[in-house]
């Protein structure tokens, strides 16, 4: 793991401080380099042993003895999730706007704050979680929320108060996206629905149903404005590949659900396909999608799947197309499954979304979840 600024690590713990103390010790220890770059921390000495999925040593554990994938119980409709430098994550709530710690190590959640403002009707709230890159000396978060009137990004130390960094982005009663990442040169890419009204995704003067390109000031990255690539459905989550590569999740209205490999002017079709619209990498018939998270590991992508109730793993050959029939795991394991993302040692942490209003929720419902994909994790990159 590549080493992180010591204060950084020092502004991580005075800023969680405040939460109280139960046991739980971070990735460590921290060690000072005494001469030249910034100082670093050291990559943990011990990583916390990750369940495979269906171990068949453990059967129907989460109902008995406590079930090994299961980090967090109780939330309701986790949505975001970011994994922070000490090895813990950060979740968010979709319609409270709360924002928990939770531990690989099952130690008991935290709750850090409430992002204020929040419009959970319809398919809105809060949408998508991002870690600062430069987190270790910042201390940002960027969350893309609904409010009463737009969907916007902003910006917020734990515990301070959000400022805006992309408002105005249409909102309505569905599709209204929530997708975010960071480029490797610390831009941000936004995903966004096309609100209900498919005509917006392919309207060159509208935000909705778009991959926008700003920078940390919500400023456009390109001269001609922020809109990265155009005529997607509901782009719910963004992922990035090794060599840059983007893919964005496409849930759409009518039809399959999408991955789409993103570059810049591109038209994905919706709601009118052209000669020169961009085929999906792979679509997922109805039935098995409602994708909702998106991680990248090596030439791997993870796709949660609400409606699917499972992870879809889609291998890629090093041109960016399918190199196998896709398979899943998790399949009607633990309901519908939202966020995925991947953290250092290679585990998937992935939230449950069944207290959506559309599933049928467990007694400890909603869940996160960190788990080993089959057959581990690559490090090559895609």
């Amino acid at each position: 793991m590549q080493g992180r600024g010591l204060v950084g690590a020092a502004l991580l713990a005075v800023v969680l401080a405040g939460c109280g103390s139960d046991g739980y010790q971070p990735a460590g220890p921290f060690r000072p380099v005494p001469e030249g770059p910034p100082p670093e921390v050291a990559p943990p000495t011990q990583t916390p042993q990750v369940p495979s999925p269906g171990d068949p040593a453990q059967p129907n554990a989460g109902e008995q003895a406590g079930d090994p994938n299961v980090v967090a119980s109780g939330l309701t409709v986790p949505t975001g999730l970011v994994v922070l430098p000490d090895g813990s994550a950060v979740v968010g709530e979709r319609d409270s706007g709360r924002l928990l710690q939770v531990f690989p190590d099952r130690s008991p959640v935290r709750e850090l704050m409430t992002v204020p403002g929040v419009d959970g009707t319809g398919d809105g709230g809060l949408l998508g979680l991002a870690l600062s890159p430069t987190f270790v000396e910042d201390g940002l978060l960027y969350a893309y929320v609904s409010t009463s009137t737009d969907n916007r990004v902003v910006r917020f130390p734990l515990g301070g108060t959000p400022n805006p960094v992309l408002p105005g982005i249409p909102r309505g009663q569905t599709h209204n996206g929530g997708g975010l990442a960071f480029d490797l040169d610390g831009t941000l890419f936004v995903g966004t629905g096309d609100t209900g009204d498919p005509a917006l995704a392919q309207d060159p003067a509208s935000l909705a149903g778009k991959v926008l390109h700003v920078d940390v000031f919500g400023q456009p990255v390109e001269d001609g404005g922020p809109v990265y690539s155009r005529g997607h459905s509901d782009v719910t989550a963004l992922c990035l590949g090794g060599d840059e590569s983007l893919f964005a999740t496409d849930d759409s209205a009518a039809g399959a659900d999408e991955l789409d490999a993103v570059s810049e002017g591109g038209d994905h079709g919706w709601p009118a396909p052209g000669p020169d619209s961009a085929a999906p990498v792979v679509d997922f018939p109805a039935a098995e999608g409602g994708l909702g998270g998106c991680a990248v590991s090596g030439h791997t992508v993870y796709l949660g799947a609400l409606d699917g109730q499972r992870v879809h793993v889609v291998q890629l050959d090093g041109a960016g197309a399918v190199a196998v029939e896709p398979t899943s795991f998790l399949d009607g394991r633990y309901g519908r499954l939202r966020t995925v993302v991947v953290d250092p040692d290679g585990a998937l942490w992935i939230t449950t979304s069944n207290r959506d209003g559309v599933g049928t929720p467990a007694e400890d419902d909603d869940r996160v979840l960190r788990i080993l994909p089959p057959g581990g994790a690559s490090d090559s990159p895609l």
